[in-house]
């Protein structure tokens, strides 16, 4: 990595500058995504999923780590060429061209691996989403937002940020904020800060099954979230649903914790 010419030399040479459509923001400093990499690791030889891995900051920092193989999925194909050049040839960099929303992490990888990625702004939540209750779980998650989703993501039941986002990452993973980065650490600048959150799945994690009802219950519950629980879960069977599942009907979604919100889920039952 230390042959290489810097990130803006690397940009610069291949004419490339960040998309709005895509919502890349991209990162140059090394320091900063060493610094990530050590806050994601150890990986022991484990895989690693980069997504959006643009100009290859993160990559680097990865290859330099004890990341067994690395798999980057680029959307944007301007990128590609760029990214082939920290192949060493040695078999251990996979560069896929493709959405991450659509991407099988079955068919990249085998066995446990982490997903380490600067997140495009515009797909962030929807790949959290997609990694939390889909067939697929890793071994970690390392996972730049912006600060708001941040913060959503990490926040506990009265706080103002709290909601589903919450309620399903908190009910499949052990969530920390690690790490905050003004906008003026990436290139161009984004209009918020970021922040970085280091995510664990539980052992004791709900089955598919218990995590669609979670969903169905979660979206009813704080798509109405001023209205007590008796009526903003009406359609799922209200105040008969919460004495269910030993909460309060008239209660509301924001002060319901993870454990009251699972019980609300396996009180709906199969097919609710």
């Amino acid at each position: 990595m230390t042959d290489l010419p810097s990130l803006r030399e690397s940009l610069d040479a291949h004419g490339l500058s960040a998309k709005k459509s895509f919502g890349q923001h991209f990162l140059l400093d090394l320091n900063v995504t060493r610094k990530i990499v050590r806050l994601a690791g150890p990986f022991e030889g484990r895989a690693v999923i980069e997504v959006g891995p643009g100009p290859g900051g993160l990559t680097r920092a990865l290859l330099e780590s004890d990341a067994g193989k690395v798999v980057l999925v680029e959307k944007d194909p301007r990128f590609l060429p760029l990214l082939a050049k920290l192949d060493d040839g040695s078999g251990r960099l996979e560069i896929i061209e493709g959405d991450a929303l659509k991407v099988r992490e079955t068919e990249l990888v085998a066995g446990p691996a982490h997903v380490v990625s600067n997140l495009p702004y515009n797909v962030g939540t929807a790949l959290l989403i997609k990694w939390l209750t889909g067939p697929w779980l890793p071994y970690a998650l390392t996972l730049m937002f912006q600060k708001e989703v941040a913060e959503r993501i990490v926040a506990a039941p009265g706080d103002d940020a709290y909601g589903r986002l919450a309620v399903i990452a908190q009910a499949v993973c052990e969530a920390r904020l690690v790490m905050h980065l003004p906008a003026a650490a990436f290139t161009p600048p984004p209009k918020v800060a970021s922040a970085v959150v280091h995510l664990v799945p539980r052992p004791d994690r709900p089955d598919r099954e218990t995590l669609k009802r979670l969903e169905r219950v979660t979206a009813a519950a704080f798509g109405q979230r001023r209205k007590m629980l008796r009526s903003s879960l009406k359609t799922l069977g209200g105040a008969a649903l919460c004495e269910a599942a030993g909460i309060e009907p008239g209660a509301r979604a924001e002060v319901i914790d993870g454990a009251g919100f699972l019980r609300l889920a396996k009180a709906l039952g199969p097919g609710g």
